[in-house]
């Protein structure tokens, strides 16, 4: 069943409608198919060679998984275009996605061009995973404050995640419109009150995956054992709810309260003996060895497609639930 049509129409901004898509590579692929899902039109910029026809490949082979889980009025995969120029890609378009390499020289070069090209009200978002918006903007003389971090998690186009970070001239009407604007499409967005290295899904992976590489070099555990833990343990339920809400229910009927009350003791000890392993080359080395006895015969584009089908149907799952809960309240 085809989905309502998602547009952001507000009295001091035209809506969003053209989208320009700065690299295309697996997360500017992804972000395109989510766009033109959402019935938008789309033109795409990348100087790679054939990155063209690995963008509409890309999409093709997504539009089945975005059909599944409902298409907007009009959404199609012809309202693509492609263009080497960046000039051109930028221009008439309401919101850029910028998805570029993790280069802060790049990014501020990149932020000035856009500045220079684009109307004041169009939003220049980053996916940066890492970089802060308060380095890429400071190249930006006319309208830094509507330069803003939208990053998104593998892969877009699946994962409703987007984490909204300003920078220190970022303004609080492209925060808000941004975050409308993400919603509108489907996204789950969260703001980030200050800007961190990594925002804050990352530096939550990053933590988890310090304890799992060091419980690996340590010999504590496999790297298959150490991976079916995660995903057949507390995977299922971050997949779910997130930490804080499941201490709560781990509390029993006294929830969060009596959570604390057992378990800070025992919790905060084991903090205290959490690894800080090295990356050496040996270790490494463990770690790859043992990916690839757990991968076996599969390849990247196999367990790739393991994981979406999977992801969709959880997905779907709390979209059913969402809107049941939705239904309660009204």
């Amino acid at each position: 069943m085809p989905k309502s049509p998602r547009r952001i129409d507000m009295p001091e901004h035209k809506p969003i409608r053209r989208v320009a898509i700065i690299g295309t590579g697996v997360i500017g692929a992804s972000w395109t198919a989510l766009f033109l899902a959402n019935g938008l039109e789309v033109v795409a910029t990348d100087v790679a060679p054939d990155a063209e026809a690995a963008l509409r490949r890309f999409v093709a082979t997504a539009w089945p998984a975005l059909q599944r889980l409902g298409l907007a009025p009009g959404a199609t995969q012809s309202r693509l275009t492609f263009t080497a120029a960046l000039a051109n890609a930028v221009r008439d378009a309401d919101l850029v996605q910028e998805n570029g390499p993790e280069k802060i020289d790049f990014k501020r070069t990149l932020y000035k061009q856009l500045d220079e090209l684009l109307p004041a009200d169009a939003i220049i978002a980053s996916s940066s995973s890492g970089l802060t918006m308060s380095e890429i903007q400071s190249a930006c003389e006319l309208h830094p404050e509507r330069c803003v971090i939208g990053h998104p998690f593998n892969p877009p186009h699946l994962v409703p995640l987007v984490e909204i970070v300003g920078g220190v001239r970022t303004s609080e009407d492209t925060i808000r419109r941004a975050a409308e604007f993400y919603t509108s499409i489907g996204k789950r967005t969260i703001r980030l009150n200050k800007e961190v290295p990594g925002h804050v899904a990352n530096r939550l992976q990053a933590a988890l995956a310090r304890e799992v590489y060091h419980l690996v070099a340590d010999g504590v555990v496999s790297v298959a054992d150490v991976d079916t833990a995660l995903s057949w343990g507390p995977g299922l339920r971050w997949g779910i709810m997130g930490q804080v809400l499941l201490n709560h229910l781990g509390g029993g009927q006294g929830g969060i309260e009596h959570f604390f009350k057992q378990f800070t003791g025992p919790m905060t000890a084991w903090w205290k003996v959490l690894g800080s392993p090295e990356l050496t080359p040996e270790v490494q080395q463990k770690l790859i060895d043992g990916v690839h006895a757990e991968v076996g015969s599969r390849s990247i584009d196999e367990l790739a497609a393991e994981r979406d089908e999977i992801l969709l149907g959880l997905i779907e799952m709390r979209n059913k639930a969402s809107k049941a809960n939705q239904a309660k309240v009204a």
